[in-house]
């Protein structure tokens, strides 16, 4: 399936971050633009930079990176290949991890640290303010409050627009909601696996739902993971021959149909997987589809967990 116009994201459609920053809701996540390992350069830092220039050229006006991709590597590149960045794009990073090798990712939600994570970010982003800083992970040695009590702090200073949190519960939201408003969560989701760490199937759903609700954005990691829901015969599978579609492009359309703040940001390091995944934007499934994908996957993971 072929992209439909000159900026084939758009038809994912549109969504306003925290009110005021509009995007469209298909993103690009930039973990994949580093070393392996998340660790860093890429093999192909020329082929990283083209890569970006793609994303912006086919209408992705929403990229999501953290200071631990690297460390540092994927904000550098972005900022190398992107700034000065065109005026509708959002460039959305994280913090409260430091790197310690290749695949490690120890926690360190201390307030001291999660300010030098943001100074940081700043510099190598080359911005005076992040439109969306998440706190990547909440770290249980460093009460919660403390650490999301920091990010309001450098909200108020301005160098934060708008506040955003990853990998948390619901309890987790509604407390980080008393200090500061919260406009994104960044939970692990995708048809494989339907459940946020430290959340059951049921509470990770509902946290989608209560997004929808509250007009908060939901930012699915690891989005287009399959797993047995893409075997040959199934489901997905005949649906995907149905609409002459890869399943990756199914799956894009099926998480933008799942709810109207949904914000999907797949990461590759190939412009063709890019083009392919921007393709399923323009998929559109009916409620039947929609549900036997949905049907199918529940009872995969159920399968795989007895």
């Amino acid at each position: 399936m072929q992209p439909t116009s000159q900026q084939p994201a758009a038809a994912s459609g549109k969504f306003a971050i925290g009110g005021d920053l509009t995007v469209h809701r298909f993103g690009f996540g930039a973990m994949r633009i580093t070393g392996p390992g998340i660790w860093g350069p890429p093999a192909d830092k020329q082929g990283a930079i083209a890569l970006l220039h793609r994303a912006i050229e086919l209408g992705i006006n929403l990229i999501d990176t953290a200071d631990s991709y690297g460390p540092d590597v994927s904000e550098l590149l972005i900022a190398e290949a992107l700034c000065p960045y065109p005026k509708e794009l959002v460039i959305t990073t994280k913090g409260g991890l430091r790197r310690t090798g290749p695949g490690e990712w120890p926690l360190d939600g201390h307030p001291e640290h999660l300010r030098e994570a943001l100074e940081g970010s700043l510099q190598r982003l080359r911005l005076d303010q992040i439109d969306l800083y998440q706190f990547h992970r909440p770290d249980p040695k460093v009460p919660f409050e403390d650490s999301v009590g920091e990010l309001a702090k450098m909200r108020e200073e301005g160098k934060i627009r708008h506040v955003g949190l990853s990998n948390v519960t619901l309890d987790e939201l509604t407390r980080a909601q008393r200090i500061v408003p919260i406009v994104t969560i960044q939970n692990h989701y995708n048809l494989a696996k339907r459940q946020s760490e430290r959340m059951t199937v049921t509470d990770s759903e509902a946290m989608i739902d209560t997004c929808a609700q509250q007009g908060i954005g939901f930012l699915p990691w690891s989005p287009l993971t399959i797993g047995p829901v893409g075997r040959t015969g199934g489901p997905l599978d005949q649906i995907a021959q149905r609409h002459h579609a890869l399943p990756n492009q199914i799956v894009v359309a099926w998480l933008l149909q799942r709810s109207n703040t949904m914000l999907p940001i797949p990461g590759t390091s190939s412009i063709k997987h890019l083009e392919e995944n921007v393709a399923g934007t323009a998929i559109k499934l009916s409620q039947e589809e929609f549900d036997a994908i949905d049907q199918d996957a529940r009872s995969q993971q159920a399968s795989s967990e007895t």
